[in-house]
């Protein structure tokens, strides 16, 4: 027995002196020459062609440093690739790494959905584009098209899947960000983002949710959607994303899109995962309206009166603090302070709410929400 014991812990400290190698970074030119040819199946640092120089740079900084920052897989790094050239539309880049992706056991199946996951964030023409890149790849090697499909709902159940994994990933969804819009049409554009982007998109097979926000970050960062990157930031910690993943995933991006863009990135992951866990859950926002001033007396009534009833009956609407422009009355200004966003979803349920929603409707020219980060968060509006 003791024996057996000895020979246990013998091979455990072997497989833990294993793992701590694996860990440790490696010299970049031998690092780069073994991840090209894992990708590529070819070999890096040939000095041939017209920019031998350039391509030295490039191969070392990318496969040999860029490959070995952050716990990625070779399969992430190459669909984070993937993803971003097609976003950049860098189609002949995008065909060597679809290439490289299949290589190194990405299915075809998990292939097009990454192409098809860049449609809500860069339009049909670009997505069809990458996906007619890489059906060259798929006709090259061999492989049937169409592909299995992938699609989990129809159009009884797009819109309730769709509503489900928003509300995963933000909770509340985005319930009215698209008010104000003129016509009224922000509704319309609340529920293609349900439906179509969530309902129809994300709940498609072949990819997890985690992988599929963790794409749409690299996009939004490629894009520089910088005040969707803060909202998703949290949609991929609320999936099981880590901010370390986060942060290598746009380091993987890095060599592509530039140091600028991804800078902005690294920043807001930065900066939300600084937050301390109240000022993260809270929600603040100011409520920049502008009144018909003709109808300014009634609308001031009712505001008052919501007020009023959401700060008596409501114990998750922490401050609502009305101003309006000495010069210009008509120009209102509510700081709205919620304990979380679920709180927020709560309040314009109300009854209250609705009343003083619907009836000031048609006095109400201009309507926008920014949501804002407190400079001292723990600091009480008395």
């Amino acid at each position: 027995m003791k024996n057996r014991i000895t020979l246990l812990a013998l091979l455990v400290a072997c497989c833990l002196t294993s793992m701590a190698q694996t860990a440790q970074k490696v010299d970049r030119v031998e690092a780069c020459k073994q991840n090209y040819h894992a990708l590529f199946g070819g070999e890096a640092l040939t000095g041939q062609g017209t920019d031998p120089e350039m391509m030295d740079i490039l191969q070392k900084f990318i496969f040999g440093e860029v490959f070995q920052t952050g716990d990625l897989t070779l399969r992430q790094r190459e669909m984070i690739t993937c993803i971003t050239l097609a976003t950049m539309q860098t189609l002949p880049q995008l065909k060597a790494h679809a290439g490289a992706a299949l290589n190194v056991g990405v299915t075809p199946e998990e292939l097009r959905e990454v192409m098809y996951l860049t449609a809500p964030f860069i339009g049909f023409p670009r997505m069809l584009n990458a996906v007619a890149t890489v059906n060259e790849v798929f006709a090259e090697r061999g492989i049937a098209l169409p592909l299995a499909p992938q699609a989990t709902v129809d159009e009884a159940t797009r819109h309730e899947r769709g509503a489900a994994i928003q509300d995963k990933l933000y909770p509340g969804g985005i319930a009215s960000v698209m008010d104000g819009v003129p016509g009224g049409m922000g509704s319309d554009v609340e529920q293609f983002l349900t439906d179509y982007f969530f309902g129809e998109i994300y709940s498609r097979g072949a990819l997890d949710l985690p992988t599929r926000e963790l794409l749409g970050y690299c996009v939004l960062a490629t894009i520089e959607a910088d005040s969707q990157l803060q909202s998703h930031y949290h949609g991929n910690i609320n999936v099981g994303n880590s901010p370390e993943t986060l942060t290598a995933a746009i380091i993987q991006c890095l060599p592509y899109i530039g140091f600028p863009a991804a800078i902005k990135a690294l920043r807001v992951i930065k900066q939300e995962a600084a937050k301390p866990a109240d000022a993260t859950a809270r929600l603040v926002r100011l409520s920049k309206i502008t009144v018909d001033p003709s109808s300014l007396e009634v609308y001031n009534a009712f505001l008052k009166e919501e007020i009023e009833a959401s700060m008596r009956l409501e114990p998750g609407v922490l401050a609502l603090y009305a101003t309006a422009e000495k010069d210009a009355p008509n120009k209102v200004t509510i700081l709205e302070i919620y304990a979380d966003r679920a709180a927020y979803e709560s309040h314009i349920k109300t009854p209250h709410f609705q009343q003083y929603k619907q009836g000031t409707l048609s006095m109400v020219e201009d309507l926008q929400l920014v949501d804002v980060t407190p400079l001292i968060p723990g600091m009480k509006i008395e």
